[in-house]
């Protein structure tokens, strides 16, 4: 028999070791008549679960649960300083009389197991608590990360609460009731709506709101789009090299195959990809991660004209677009081939990745199949965040949100690169013009992966490119995520940047 406990508070008003059975159950009665206890902050206790494991064919009842408790102690199912449940509650949960959780717990107390004071409950005893392995991380000394440069993260802080507060306000003193049943799979039409003229005036994006299906950030959008291909035939699924290595798990859990292609300079290599066989494409033109490079004018044009000979889907993840400072606006590749391009957005960068809310614009073979997976997926996304976020393209918000965003990352963008020209002047850095990320190529004959550790024992956080590669090696690189720090630590992570970079 399995009983699962859900205890208030221990009344820890009697001192279990040299008292008498009888005093002990007299005390506890009286506790237990009382008010139910709080803390000393007044708030209500913690409710702890306890399992306790009893066969009652076997007899014996009192023998189990002395055992079974203190074969919890030992095993560290209780740890050390756990709070028992009161003997009522206990043998009230178990089925069995309190005197038999009583004797157990004067047992256990001392056998040394338990300990009890006055006004502190019984609780469990550091000296019998399961000890730790002797290679357990937690027994290991490890140094905090005191800068990091992960990238991917947006500066958290600046979430545009004060305007965000005031739309979701708007939206839940107008919206009708029934904007709160069940979401559309493909999204509220307002906030598709709205998408089409963002994505139009922003991004050159030629979409109907028909086309949009609005998803919970770009992952869902991959993992639709990647279970799409493999219904539609297409089982093989062409990356770029370097590329994500967290996206790859997506794609092998729906089980398409990869390829690669080699990027340079201006982007994907497209005679490469061609060779590769495959039908479907994932590019980052607008900022290539991890390399920070643009697909040029040409390759765009090369890539267009591969699709259309191919019968090939190009898939396009726009993630950091928005985010650009010493070039002009790149449009995005839907604009040039609707009919080819599945675009793919979010407000992760823009906004705050916890709102999980992005969108993909598709070519129209692909819109009822996705709307199925969307549908069968989770019924929609959530009503109030998009019903909020349309008010906030509606009133400007959004916009000026962003034009604040560019200047603030801008200063810390400018603020990495030359603390590299200073303190690690042999690197070369390259991705600096758009995003929130920068790629540095460490100084010839660097040790990668030795600077990466190195690094971390210092407190830095940075990511290697070399994981990133499949095809061909290249020169030592790491990737550093800017917007999460101020302009002083970021200079202060590059002189550890510096320290730790050793031939």
């Amino acid at each position: 028999m399995h009983v699962t406990l859900e205890s208030r508070w221990s009344c820890g008003q009697c001192h279990f070791a040299g008292g008498k059975s009888d005093h002990l159950r007299a005390t506890l009665d009286r506790v237990a008549a009382a008010h139910p206890r709080t803390s000393s902050e007044g708030q209500v206790p913690v409710v702890r679960d306890l399992l306790v494991h009893l066969d009652r064919s076997a007899g014996r009842l009192g023998t189990q649960v002395r055992t079974g408790l203190r074969d919890a102690v030992r095993s560290g199912r209780l740890p050390a300083g756990f709070r028992m449940p009161s003997t009522r509650a206990l043998a009230q949960s178990l089925g069995v009389s309190r005197g038999m959780v009583v004797d157990a717990y004067e047992q256990l107390v001392a056998e040394g197991y338990l300990t009890s004071r006055h006004g502190s409950g019984t609780q469990v005893t550091s000296a019998c608590a399961a000890p730790q392995p002797a290679d357990s991380p937690a027994t290991s000394p490890v140094v905090p990360i005191t800068h990091d440069l992960k990238p991917g993260v947006p500066d958290l802080s600046t979430f545009p609460r004060g305007p965000w507060l005031a739309a979701t306000r708007h939206v839940l003193s107008t919206a009708p009731h029934t904007a709160f049943g069940y979401p559309g799979p493909s999204g509220a039409p307002e906030l598709r709506s709205a998408l089409t003229d963002y994505l139009g005036r922003v991004r050159a994006a030629q979409v109907r709101p028909e086309h949009i299906v609005v998803v919970n950030g770009v992952a869902q959008g991959l993992s639709l789009v990647s279970q799409a291909l493999r219904r539609m035939g297409r089982g093989v699924l062409a990356v770029e090299d370097p590329s994500s290595n967290r996206q790859r798990g997506i794609f092998d859990t729906h089980g398409l195959e990869l390829a690669y292609a080699p990027t340079d300079s201006e982007g994907i290599d497209v005679a490469a990809l061609a060779r590769t066989g495959a039908r479907a494409v994932l590019v980052t033109p607008a900022h290539q991660y991890p390399t920070g490079v643009v697909l040029s004018p040409s390759r765009r044009a090369e890539l267009i004209a591969w699709a259309r000979a191919s019968d090939a889907l190009i898939v396009e993840d726009d993630y950091d677009a928005e985010f650009r400072y010493d070039r002009d606006p790149v449009g995005c590749l839907q604009g040039l081939a609707p009919d080819r391009v599945v675009h793919l957005g979010s407000t992760s960068k823009a906004l705050a990745p916890g709102m999980r809310l992005g969108w993909a614009a598709l070519p129209a073979a692909m819109i009822e199949r996705i709307h199925d997976l969307k549908t069968h997926a989770d019924l929609g996304s959530p009503v109030l965040a998009q019903l909020t976020l349309v008010r906030m393209l509606e009133t400007g918000g959004y916009d000026r949100h962003l034009r604040a965003m560019r200047a603030h990352y801008r200063a810390r963008r400018d603020a990495v690169v030359e603390a590299i020209a200073e303190h690690l002047p042999a690197a070369r850095v390259r991705g600096i013009a758009a995003g929130l990320h920068l790629c540095v190529e460490l100084p010839p004959g660097t040790d990668e992966s030795a600077t990466v550790i190195r690094a971390r024992a210092l407190g830095l956080r940075i990511e290697p490119l070399t994981p990133m590669r499949v095809l061909t090696p290249g020169p030592p690189s790491v990737i550093i995520g800017y917007a999460t720090l101020s302009p002083d630590r970021l200079r202060a992570a590059v002189r550890l940047l510096a320290r730790s970079v050793l031939p």
